[in-house]
Parts: structure tokens; C-alpha cells; sequence
């Protein structure tokens, strides 16, 4: 899976990835996708492309529980979020919601806004720059998850629910 990078630091919140007062309106995915990172980052929604990546430092998605932060970076074509770590509910939000999370210890500060980027999810590898970053391979059940589009698709499909 290949794309650019979108390069963020440390403690990115869920509140700048999806602000706060859009929480309480009624929204679709692709509206939430027009509101992505526009704290942090206007130009975001209006240049991300699906495929692309969100690399950032330490903690992210940290701030509340609510998942339209999860929910607004998937329905802006984002393809997978690496960073050094995250915060514990954004983390199960992603999987939950079939956005891939990729907690990377190396290569972060080397990575800039616009590279091109390829991940590959089953070998645990990035591919940066000439460089193969390993992280921990998912999971066979994370995999499946994703692969089906997040956890309530997973499940319905294993019920056999369509």
C-alpha cells in the first residue's frame, strides 16, 4: 500500500484531529472527512488523498473517547496512521472502525511531509527512503478485521449477517 506522508508531532489530540464542536451534529463520514485535522491542519481535508498516510510522534490521538477521530481520518482516504505511540482508545477506535494503526520506534524524525511511503502490513515492514522500517506484523484476527472494514463488518460477516 503506498502513499504520501502526512507529518504531525507529538499529543496530537482527538479534539484537533476532530474538533470538539462538530461532536453533538449529526454527520456522515465524508462530512466528518471535510472537518479532519482542521485545528491543526486546514489544508488537510481539502489536499489528503486517499492512500495517504498520518505520521506523527508520540501519543497519538490522546484527548477523549469518541471516535470521530478514527472516524474522519478513514473517510478522508487515509490508509494508516504510524506513529510512535497512541493512545489506547484511538488505537481500539482505529481497529475497531478498519482504519490500520502502525506504533513505529525508528525512522519517525527521518520521515517529512510529502514523502511517498509503502507499508506492508502482513511482513511488518515500511518502506522509507531507501529504508525497510520493521514494526510488529499484525495480528491474523487484527488483519481480518481490517480487511473486512472494521469490527461490526467483521462480525457480520463471521454471523454470516449481510
Amino acid at each position: 500500500m503506498s502513499g504520501t506522508i502526512w507529518k504531525y508531532g507529538d499529543d496530537v489530540n482527538t479534539d484537533v484531529i476532530f474538533a470538539g464542536k462538530y461532536t453533538y451534529q449529526p454527520m456522515e463520514p465524508k462530512e466528518m472527512a471535510e472537518h479532519a485535522m482542521e485545528d491543526l491542519d486546514p489544508e488537510f481535508a481539502g489536499k489528503v488523498a486517499s492512500g495517504d498516510f498520518v505520521v506523527a510522534g508520540l501519543n497519538f490521538g490522546c484527548g477523549s473517547s469518541r471516535e470521530q477521530a478514527a472516524t474522519c481520518l478513514k473517510a478522508a482516504g487515509v490508509k494508516a496512521v504510524i506513529a510512535r505511540s497512541f493512545s489506547r482508545i484511538f488505537f481500539r477506535n482505529a481497529i475497531n472502525l478498519g482504519l490500520p494503526v502502525i506504533e513505529l520506534k525508528e525512522g519517525i524524525d527521518e520521515m517529512k511531509a510529502g514523502d511517498p511511503l509503502d507499508i506492508d502490513f502482513t511482513k511488518g515492514i515500511v518502506h522509507h527512503a531507501g529504508r525497510e522500517l520493521a514494526f510488529p506484523a499484525l495480528p491474523p484476527e487484527v488483519l481480518a478485521i481490517l480487511e473486512a472494514g472494521g469490527l461490526i463488518p467483521f462480525t457480520r460477516k463471521r454471523l454470516g449477517v449481510d
